[in-house]
């Protein structure tokens, strides 16, 4: 089955719309509906050219604690040669829509949409669209937590549509996880997949774990519990949830139902403050 891969395009609600919406922000989760993503709260960054982006997370007292999320939407034309200026950082690309010519280390790669990198921190690399079609992608970034005796990951390369999913036991493959990085890998301290439930398909337990949670609903729609409420949510909106927020999630139909995951994984608990 063909992917689909929702993003913003911004505009502006007409006057005549009404306020209410299904926005919310708690001390457990958020969910940013896609009808918030609007040109009036895009925001810009140093060295990129023709660029725009959603802020959909940040490290933020009450909210994330672990990692930012960008939605990026880059003119054609437009692009950096100087993308990220923490070289602490570590990130993921995920292209939704568009192509993007991606420059690691003095290599050129052509990102599609379902393409995925994952470039280390220290990582020298340059982003342009090369295209005639706008180019939209998420961007993931966290402080890399280096350990002794692990070297750092490698920079990966992949499309979504080459990887075959992995079934959840027992769901009669209703619902599967398409990663990108072998989980036995310590070395990454980051894991961003592809979560898809087929029409009826479940998280049939409320979760609760130390894993901090950003969700991007790709396609379709479905019910998702967060802490005490059940929320509907659909392709566009985005969901932050606290590490230990209790999850759930009943996709109904009548289409798949998928997301964009990241969590933090693989590090000790640590015993005083970050920095």
């Amino acid at each position: 089955m063909t992917a689909k891969y929702f993003a913003p395009h911004g505009g502006h609600p007409g006057q005549e719309q009404l306020l209410t919406d299904r926005a919310m922000f708690t001390d457990a989760y958020a969910v940013i509906p896609k009808g918030t993503m609007r040109d009036i709260v895009t925001s810009f960054l140093p060295f990129w050219d023709d660029t725009r982006l959603w802020v959909l997370s940040r490290p933020l007292s009450g909210f994330a604690e672990t990692f930012s999320q960008y939605i990026m939407e880059v003119a054609p034309g437009g692009g950096s040669e100087r993308p990220e200026t923490d070289p602490g950082v570590q990130g993921v690309l995920f292209v939704v829509e568009g192509t993007a010519t991606l420059g690691v280390d003095g290599d050129v790669h052509e990102l599609t949409p379902g393409g995925y990198a994952y470039l280390p921190h220290d990582t020298a690399w340059t982003l342009r669209n090369t295209g005639t079609d706008t180019l939209r992608f998420h961007w993931i970034r966290k402080a890399y937590v280096a350990v002794d005796g692990l070297d750092a990951p490698d920079v990966l390369i992949l499309n979504e549509n080459d990887i075959a999913p992995t079934v959840m036991p027992d769901t009669d493959g209703k619902w599967a996880t398409t990663r990108f990085v072998d989980p036995a890998d310590l070395r990454h301290d980051m894991h961003v997949t592809i979560v898809t439930f087929e029409p009826g398909g479940v998280i049939p337990f409320a979760e609760t774990h130390v894993m901090e949670h950003g969700l991007y609903v790709l396609e379709g729609k479905a019910v998702y519990r967060l802490n005490q409420d059940w929320v509907e949510v659909e392709a566009g909106d985005y969901m932050w949830l606290r590490a230990f927020c209790p999850q759930a999630c009943y996709a109904g139909g009548p289409g798949r139902f998928r997301y964009l995951l990241y969590k933090d994984v693989n590090r000790h608990m640590p015993m005083r403050p970050l920095g």
